[in-house]
């Protein structure tokens, strides 16, 4: 088989890199190992940049469809104390909020719209396992299906197959880990009329929960120090029944929905990059790319941008069969800056606040910063605009064949 792009990884950046280049004219083959894209404890946070991409491709109208729910304001309970710390009423673009709805209905919409250009091929239950090359060149990946092992060739190959990715691990591509102090145990609890309102976190000495509204349930985020899980565990089920009690008081009549540690799922939190994203006939985008903390939940959205920012790079180039090396680091340039930055501030924010938190024994007045917050709009906006919109937001410029 062949095609002029293979991507690899059916994730956010995947499928709107094969949206993009199957819009321009590009055959493109996006390869996705598993059956579905149903992933529970996924990112889905869509946030007001993602939602612009859209809009500037016509999707977003049809994209609002699909239920979820959407977030115009962000609060923290800290101790007894209820701040204000984002507000997303003045962010670029057509939407002024964050919407939240599963991933796999995101990735199945842009899958949907993808194939009504006939350059587009999505091959499910379909796994890159290796690079093909010649001489000094990536011309194709090994794959492996249910019929066994074939190969695909192409004049670019492009890796998003996540933060664990086979492709940069084959491609010797040398990763520097940035290193983070916390990991996240995911879990889902029903709502109940007269629950509060969206909340960014849940904080008291010595525990976070973040509760994100799934509209009749919350996908919680209970933050932990790095490789606690086990520590946690020999506690046992109803010690962590209390603990997430404890943190989110609103939460104590359903806590025994958590019945048994399987319904709870570790995410190892990574913050990492690629010192080098491409080689000749291979480029990485993603998390293929950079790992991303859960903090702020940009993970979806640096991913778009990658994807955005490589269809305007590579689109003419891939349709006229010229794509060189200089393309490729072209595209690290322009996503490099962001992603440095992104990942120093959730840096500083873990290092500085969460691990504090996760230290403390005693209670603590609520930080002065978080006080200016809540009293002050103008003051909430700088943070929205951070996480909503980012460091250096893409926009479509590919072109439509």
């Amino acid at each position: 088989m062949n095609a002029t792009v293979c991507i690899t990884g059916g994730g956010p950046a995947g499928m709107m890199l094969g949206l993009l280049l199957a819009r321009a004219g590009v055959d493109v083959a996006v390869l996705e190992k598993h059956a579905d894209f149903f992933r529970d404890f996924r990112g889905d946070t869509v946030h007001p940049s993602t939602l612009q991409v859209m809009d500037e491709l016509g999707l977003l109208d049809d994209l609002l469809k699909i239920p979820h729910s959407e977030v115009r304001e962000l609060s923290g309970r800290i101790g007894d104390d209820w701040v204000r710390v984002v507000q997303f009423d003045k962010v670029p673009g057509r939407c002024k909020f964050v919407a939240f709805m599963p991933q796999w209905d995101l990735l199945n919409f842009l899958a949907e719209h993808a194939r009504n250009y006939s350059t587009f091929r999505l091959m499910m239950q379909t796994e890159a396992i290796d690079l093909i090359r010649q001489s000094d060149r990536v011309t194709g990946v090994r794959i492996k299906t249910a019929q066994g092992e074939d190969a695909i060739t192409a004049d670019l190959v492009v890796g998003c197959d996540g933060r664990h990715s086979t492709l940069r691990a084959c491609a010797g591509l040398r990763v520097i880990d940035v290193g983070t102090p916390i990991d996240a145990l995911w879990f889902r609890i029903s709502k109940a009329p007269g629950d509060p309102g969206q909340t960014f976190g849940n904080i008291v000495p010595g525990g976070i929960l973040v509760t994100l509204d799934r509209r009749d349930y919350y996908q919680c985020a209970f933050i932990i120090r790095k490789g606690g899980f086990e520590e946690m565990q020999a506690r046992g089920i109803e010690t962590f029944r209390e603990d997430v009690a404890r943190l989110a008081p609103f939460l104590r009549d359903r806590t025994g929905e958590i019945t048994q540690w399987s319904d709870v799922k570790l995410l190892t939190v990574k913050i990492d990059r690629l010192e080098q994203w491409y080689l000749n006939g291979l480029l990485c985008i993603g998390d293929a790319a950079h790992a991303m903390s859960p903090v702020g939940g940009v993970g979806i959205n640096l991913a778009v941008q990658d994807a955005v920012a490589a269809a305007n790079v590579l689109a003419e180039p891939l349709r006229h069969g010229s794509v060189t090396v200089g393309h490729l680091r072209a595209v690290q340039r322009r996503r490099e800056f962001p992603t440095k930055v992104t990942q120093w501030l959730q840096m500083e924010i873990q290092n500085q606040v969460l691990n504090r938190v996760l230290n403390a024994r005693d209670n603590f007045p609520t930080p002065a910063p978080l006080h200016w917050l809540d009293k002050s709009a103008f003051l909430r906006r700088i943070p929205a605009r951070i996480i909503g919109v980012g460091v250096r937001p893409e926009h479509v410029r590919s072109p439509v064949a």
